[in-house]
């Protein structure tokens, strides 16, 4: 039988963290409550520090090159439960209690749309909140 002793962690939490060519780690927000997927969004080791010392989501956009606090325009944060990482070191779960929506779109999840049997989107949920008014139209 296999312990969690018998497989003694790097030493540090980032040595463990296998981010990839970019410096970058995918992130999975899944509500702690209901574990509903919440949202996908890519972090930096920057983003894994803020997320740590301030019990808040931090994510690294991509398209912006800038990281950003999630709800930091919006108010509608994520208060962090838990940080997990998989067994090959490049994904983070992160378990989370969504204040809000966490859609920019204005939906609790950013999956909101579901493939049907005609091989078309639909959309599965309503939104929580009228994005155009939090972040103009």
């Amino acid at each position: 039988m296999t312990t969690p002793e018998s497989h003694p962690e790097p030493d540090g939490l980032f040595e463990a963290i296998r981010f990839d060519a970019a410096g970058l780690i995918p992130a999975i927000v899944q509500d702690a409550g209901t574990g509903q997927v919440l949202m996908m969004a890519w972090m930096d080791r920057s983003a894994v520090e803020k997320t740590l010392e301030t019990g808040e989501t931090w994510f690294w956009s991509r398209s912006r090159k800038a990281s950003w606090h999630k709800g930091g325009t919006s108010g509608h944060v994520q208060k962090v439960e838990s940080i997990r990482l998989d067994c090959d070191g490049d994904t983070l779960l992160i378990l989370a209690r969504q204040v809000g929506g966490a859609c920019h779109d204005g939906y609790f999840s950013c999956f909101s749309r579901e493939a049907d049997e005609n091989r078309q989107w639909k959309r599965i949920a309503s939104p929580v909140f009228d994005a155009s008014k939090v972040y103009g139209g």
